[in-house]
């Protein structure tokens, strides 16, 4: 009997082994395809971005002197609020007043602004627009619009007294004339 207990032991030990064997490849297989999983989401993340310097405040008043021509149409006055220097670039905020009375044939150009974001509201009077898929709105005090990134739009009319205020994203962008 001695002999069969030690060979169930000798047994027993040679499929410890042969167990033993196995599990050591599948351990380590595990554990190479999860390094290979981490590597792949370490290559696939995206960097970020840089941090943009610390915004600062801007207040701006309203003095009649602060009503320039030199912004991007000229048929319009513009009023900076100090959003773009204050942001670092981040948006842009003006004023703007469309000199009347209004000419069609300077105003209305189909075009469109590589922009990520703008808001167009009221202040005073009233605005003809046309957007892509909006088709013709008429604007008036205290009315609102966003348009979306490159829409085609114009300015169709408006009134002699018509002020706007506008809000851009980023304050540096690209206007696309089109023909209509």
């Amino acid at each position: 009997m001695a002999k069969k207990a030690k060979s169930r032991t000798a047994s027993q030990a040679a499929v410890k082994k042969r167990s033993g064997a196995k599990a050591a490849p599948r351990l380590s297989a595990r554990k190479a395809v999860k390094a290979k999983a981490v590597r792949a989401k370490a290559r696939t993340v995206t960097p970020k971005k840089p941090a943009r310097p610390k915004q600062r405040i801007a207040i701006s008043h309203h003095r009649e002197e602060d009503f320039k021509a030199d912004g991007l149409r000229a048929y319009a006055k513009y009023r900076d609020l100090g959003i773009a220097a204050a942001s670092h670039g981040l948006a842009q905020a003006h004023v703007i007043r469309l000199q009347g009375p209004c000419n069609p044939d300077e105003v209305s150009k189909l075009h469109f602004h590589d922009v990520e974001f703008q808001m167009v509201y009221v202040l005073k009077g009233w605005v003809k627009t046309y957007m892509d898929g909006e088709g013709e709105t008429l604007m008036k005090e205290g009315s609102a619009w966003t348009q979306p990134p490159k829409i085609k739009h114009m300015i169709l009319d408006y009134s002699d007294d018509v002020e706007l205020l506008e809000v851009i994203l980023p304050a540096e962008f690209k206007t696309v004339e089109l023909k209509a």
